[in-house]
């Protein structure tokens, strides 16, 4: 039996790296995914431009000025002096914000008195509005505990400490992400191809009519594309590691049984897709019709408990969810199988169930 899977195991190797297709599926998407969610794609503002609006001239407010550019987070860009100039450096986009100190910020300062500062944010893009407000109200609470340092009253201090990424950088979270995507999109499209392959040059009844037995064939035609998704896994790894930066606090072993218990589940879509494919077309348009919805519900770009609560239970029913899951625990929290053992057992539910019921299929159709 293993000497007639081994035969069909070089073959598909063969045939994979003689088509040129084939190589640009194995090697570019992987490449492609890690610079741009390595470096294009970011949430992070470094630099927030702000438009500082004095409305007191004073001392006081010059101070807060110098804390904002002391900060290392905002570049002040303008420097507006009415309310039609506030408008137009917010229409303009010229500015993440504008910062405006009321009239008399300084003589309530002296005398104990509450004051404010004015933030007014652009709120096109509601990650970048929130974390210039972040940033703004950090700077103006630490200027105001260095006002009340030398009064008699009681001060309380929040200390924040950021576990897992403590840098807070967005590359940390996306990169380890693009290890689960990557196996699902290659290896769902690369078995299905392969099996369709077969049937549109004609040589799956050819394969039929050797001692070959269903079973055979379909390690043969399966087993190339788990290889495929470790190369894809490691690959992922590597560059995260020397490339980005990114932590990997975890145990790689674990890593690569959960990529096992998933791959099972990739696999079965991908032989459940040539069953239902009459085309090479059909089965990219039946993976693009899997991978979409399983992408966008896997909490790669959304936060889950962000989503309405009937798309949160259907997320239950995305296996690459709890491999996201997975892949950023063992990279960022350092989380062992006594930690994510919830997710692994799901992931081989989902793959038991769904690689068993696949194989049934094309088992039949090939009888």
């Amino acid at each position: 039996m293993w000497e007639r899977v081994r035969v069909i195991l070089w073959k598909e190797f063969i045939q994979v790296f003689r088509e040129p297709r084939m190589r640009f599926l194995l090697f570019l998407p992987p490449v492609l995914q890690m610079i741009i969610f390595g470096y294009a794609v970011t949430l992070d503002v470094d630099h927030a431009r702000i438009a500082w609006m004095d409305m007191d001239h004073t001392p006081e407010s010059r101070a807060l000025l110098a804390r904002f550019q002391g900060s290392g987070r905002f570049d002040v860009v303008a420097a507006p002096q009415s309310e039609e100039d506030v408008q137009s450096v917010l229409d303009r986009s010229q500015a993440h914000a504008v910062v405006r100190v009321l009239p008399g910020f300084a003589r309530d300062l002296v005398r104990g008195r509450p004051t404010e500062v004015q933030v007014l944010l652009d709120g096109t893009n509601s990650n970048t509005a929130s974390l210039v407000a972040s940033y703004a109200a950090a700077v103006i609470g630490a200027f105001s505990a260095d006002q009340v340092a030398n009064q008699p009253v009681i001060n309380v201090a929040a200390r924040t400490r950021v576990w897992f990424n403590p840098e807070l950088r967005s590359r940390n979270y996306f990169v380890p992400g693009v290890a689960a995507n990557i196996l699902l999109m290659i290896t769902l499209m690369l078995t299905a191809q392969a099996i369709i392959r077969e049937k549109e040059i004609g040589t799956m009844e050819q394969l039929m009519v050797t001692p070959i037995r269903p079973l055979e064939l379909i390690l043969g035609k399966t087993l190339p594309f788990l290889v495929v998704g470790y190369w894809d896994l490691v690959l992922v790894v590597v560059v995260a590691r020397v490339l980005f930066r990114v932590p990997f606090n975890g145990s790689f072993l674990l890593l690569l049984f959960a990529a096992f218990v998933f791959l099972l589940t990739t696999l079965g879509a991908g032989l459940f897709l040539s069953t239902i494919s009459r085309t090479q077309q059909q089965a990219m348009m039946g993976t693009s019709l899997f991978f979409q919805p399983f992408f966008l519900l896997s909490g790669f770009s959304f936060p889950i408990r962000n989503m309405p609560q009937v798309v949160q239970w259907l997320t239950y029913l995305n296996p690459v969810r709890y491999f996201m899951e997975i892949v950023r625990g063992v990279f960022l929290q350092g989380a062992g199988l006594n930690t994510l053992w919830p997710q692994v057992a799901a992931l081989a539910v989902f793959g038991v169930v769904i690689l068993s019921l696949s194989v049934q299929r094309f088992h039949k159709q090939l009888e």
